[in-house]
């Protein structure tokens, strides 16, 4: 596996010049022809592709590249471009960014709520003609303050660009969910299949409160994707939907006086009956024994 843990070998490997330590524009079409292969990278890297370029593989999901498309990747994401070993033009831009350059700003403090650094690739964002024209006026004008002579004023003005650049790509990804709305409310829907099935079956009991990664890995959707998708459908985080869909059946279960608050808590996947009653007062406003004692 390939190992970019510098800003200048990943601008070296498609043959193009650094044009700062911790900051770069990389145009893919100077580079020579290259082996796919597998790598990881110690910084950001925001990337425009221009044409068909190959697959790039997270586990066993694929997404195949076209033109006008953007993908993400974060500090420590492996990547597998397949088929591994295959000669290959890459053409495209890739803007790379170190961590440092925005440690101390605001963009660093906020970089986390980018939450498409994580997404995998299937979840790529894919731009209109317009959105593609922004994307490229914002690179090109990161790119020349990258290149102008460094004064007091280079290292905000980069990073306010860049940060433009992603309020930019958090719009276009806002549309994204939108004009794929029938899509999305496919996933809403096997959601909640998967997850009544879930409450409803033995696995509640056996395994626990189920996590939103177990719904987003039964939907092949990498965990912030899945969270920002269902979070645009419903306007609950997919935590949120989990968990009134607990309450709504824990207040089923507290109807049966049969049985004690212990064994309805067991039932409904917490291992200690007080972690029930402290999650049922923090959701209901009241215990789970007042609860019921007001059904009478």
């Amino acid at each position: 596996m390939i190992v970019y843990d510098t800003i200048k070998k990943y601008a070296d490997a498609f043959n193009n010049k650094t044009q700062h330590p911790l900051i770069s524009l990389v145009d893919f079409n100077q580079s020579n022809l290259l082996p796919r292969a597998k790598f990881t990278i110690s910084f950001y890297a925001i990337i425009l592709k221009e044409t068909h370029c190959g697959d790039l593989r997270y586990g066993n999901q694929y997404y195949d590249y076209a033109e006008g498309t953007m993908v993400f990747f974060g500090p420590g994401q492996v990547i597998t471009n397949e088929p591994e070993g295959e000669m290959h033009q890459p053409y495209g831009k890739a803007l790379i960014v170190h961590p440092d350059l925005i440690k101390g700003t605001s963009l660093g403090r906020q970089i986390h709520e980018y939450s498409f650094f994580s997404y995998q690739s299937h979840e790529a964002l894919h731009l209109s003609e317009k959105e593609k024209e922004i994307v490229t006026t914002c690179f090109g004008n990161i790119a020349t303050e990258v290149g102008h002579t460094i004064d007091r004023h280079s290292k905000e003005l980069i990073v306010a660009n860049l940060e433009l650049l992603l309020k930019y790509c958090s719009r276009f990804y806002d549309r994204q969910f939108i004009t794929r709305e029938h899509i999305n409310h496919g996933i809403l829907e096997q959601f909640e299949q998967k997850l009544t099935e879930y409450l409803v079956g033995e696995k509640l009991r056996t395994e626990g409160i189920p996590t939103v990664s177990y719904f987003a890995q039964a939907l092949h959707l990498s965990p912030n994707y899945f969270g920002d998708l269902i979070k645009k459908e419903t306007g609950k985080t997919a935590l949120e939907f989990i968990q009134l869909k607990l309450i709504d059946l824990a207040k089923e279960r507290i109807f049966d006086t049969g049985k004690s608050i212990s064994e309805i808590s067991y039932e409904l996947g917490f291992k200690y009956p007080q972690h029930f009653t402290r999650f049922f007062k923090q959701q209901v406003g009241t215990t789970p024994i007042a609860y019921r004692s007001g059904l009478n």
